[in-house]
């Protein structure tokens, strides 16, 4: 993660920010700070969570959708590029014609951690999805091998941390049937 500029940028202005290249940003406290291109080991696993969730809200006719790499607006000039989040899908339909980013709280967000995301995904983000009230909050660690999932509880975060062959159980999804060895070997087809 490298700040690019001294310059301070509201929201809007993030919004609308171009600097006609494929860089990714995240805004935060109105700095733009560029974000490290994934491993192919985070894609993987991005697609392989994404792809689940996708077919468990297909199987179930949830009214909720799955978004890769989409923004959640955390704070007054703060903008976070989620690997993942699930959200209500009638909160998408008022916003198709913006920017891909949403002020309200995702059902779910899931972060896989990277070399240089460490810090940003163990506290930063942590603390700024409780504050947003995200109910749910996955930490992918593939180099620690564990998942940690953290649900929202009287507005601070109860977290359980989940080994290899260890099922995780979810909140928004109570029928899950997934293992940290299953997320995690998804990273290494």
């Amino acid at each position: 993660m490298i700040q690019t500029s001294e310059k301070i940028y509201s929201f809007q202005d993030y919004c609308q920010y171009n600097d006609e290249s494929d860089n990714r940003y995240e805004l935060v406290d109105g700095k733009l700070v560029l974000m490290n291109p994934p491993s192919f080991q985070h894609l993987l696993i991005a697609k392989f969570l994404e792809s689940y969730f996708d077919n468990l809200i297909k199987e179930k006719s949830l009214p909720l959708l799955c978004f890769k790499e989409a923004g959640v607006r955390t704070g007054w000039r703060k903008s976070r590029i989620s690997d993942l989040y699930i959200i209500e899908a009638n909160t998408i339909q008022q916003l198709l014609n913006q920017s891909a980013i949403v002020d309200i709280p995702p059902l779910l967000i899931v972060e896989i951690v990277s070399p240089e995301s460490v810090t940003r995904d163990y506290r930063y983000k942590r603390s700024e999805y409780a504050a947003l009230g995200v109910n749910e909050y996955w930490i992918v660690d593939p180099k620690n091998e564990k998942i940690t999932i953290l649900l929202l509880e009287e507005g601070l975060y109860e977290e359980t941390v989940y080994h290899l062959s260890d099922t995780l159980v979810s909140r928004l999804f109570p029928e899950l049937s997934l293992t940290v060895n299953q997320v995690l070997v998804s990273g290494n087809r």
